[in-house]
């Protein structure tokens, strides 16, 4: 009697032990992976958006941007979330990818002062509409022709835009030496186009070559 007792007690304790493992790692799962998020980046600056986990940049979202989220983390680091983008040719939504250290389920407060703001102020001064305007009614068409980026940095990036404004919404980047077609030119911007994509937008003269 005492030994079936003690055989119930063992194969009683061996479950725990087999159930306790289970439920801890359901735990670990993130419960509102699925839904709304907010943009959070400590410096206040946008989040690069992309169109694999770490790989090609796609477009950019602004601190406390607000987007829905499909799935978040699961131990890679990436959230797959619904990307609307409006790049001055066309706009819609597909899924893309964002580094899920930088969303949070509440809404951030609005970055005052600090770097961050002087930065937007600065940009806002540099790029204001009528600026802006003077760019577009000076483009012109130019018989295509191939440049090839190059950053400040060796390791850097340059952006491509969708208008002739450094404020102007990220349509994508490119590293040094990657080649672009020129197919119009403002005072200070060429109009390129990207063949293997088809992306089209504006990038500074200052950071390509012929």
């Amino acid at each position: 009697m005492n030994r079936k007792i003690i055989a119930m007690i063992i194969a009683v304790i061996t479950a725990i032990m087999m159930i306790v493992p289970a439920a801890l790692a359901e735990d670990n799962t993130p419960p509102d992976s699925e839904g709304y998020y907010y943009v959070y980046t400590e410096n206040g600056k946008g989040l690069n958006v992309r169109e694999s986990p770490g790989g090609r940049t796609v477009g950019s979202l602004k601190y406390g941007s607000r987007i829905y989220c499909y799935y978040r983390d699961g131990g890679n680091g990436w959230a797959l979330i619904n990307f609307k983008y409006d790049n001055g040719y066309g706009y819609g939504t597909y899924a893309a990818f964002v580094s899920s250290r930088y969303l949070r389920k509440t809404k951030p407060e609005p970055r005052t002062g600090g770097s961050s703001s002087k930065s937007s102020s600065s940009s806002a001064a540099a790029d204001t509409i009528s600026e802006i305007n003077a760019e577009f009614r000076s483009a012109r068409k130019v018989t295509p022709f191939t440049v090839t980026v190059r950053p400040s940095r060796t390791s850097g990036w340059v952006n491509m835009r969708w208008a002739p404004s450094k404020s102007a919404e990220v349509v994508a980047t490119y590293k040094q030496n990657e080649k672009l077609l020129v197919i119009k030119e403002t005072n200070n911007w060429y109009q390129v186009e990207d063949q293997d994509t088809g992306d089209v937008g504006f990038i500074s003269k200052q950071f390509v070559a012929q």
